[in-house]
């Protein structure tokens, strides 16, 4: 996945079990749509761990990802700037996300990485 944008706004977090379908459905269907309409915010993709293993040293090592969270969303945006943005702010706050499932989400996590 080439990336176009200078910044990323990497996200990460677990979801209740009861609410991982609803959660899928509404970040896929509300809440990356709506944020996508943010000007700045070029794409998002969205990862989910799988587990693994890799070869190290003649050894097989489990990529157990341990206190990692299970879901990441990758939005590529023009700086961070974006996300203090009037359009960010009312955005996130939009459809079901807000209420039915960030109360939901736990071990989140939120950084800026600038792409060299």
């Amino acid at each position: 996945m080439p990336i176009a944008s200078k910044y990323l706004f990497i996200v990460s977090m677990d979801v209740t079990k009861e609410k991982e379908a609803l959660f899928n459905e509404v970040y896929d269907t509300e809440h990356v749509p709506l944020l996508l309409k943010v000007p700045g915010v070029r794409a998002v993709t969205r990862l989910k761990t799988e587990p693994a293993a890799v070869m190290l040293g003649g050894e097989k090592k489990p990529l157990d990802g341990a206190g990692a969270a299970t879901y990441v969303a990758l939005y590529e945006i023009d700086s961070p700037a974006v996300l203090l943005s009037a359009e960010w702010n009312h955005a996130v706050e939009q459809g079901r996300w807000a209420g039915e499932v960030r109360p939901y989400t736990s071990n989140r996590s939120h950084i800026v990485r600038k792409v060299v």
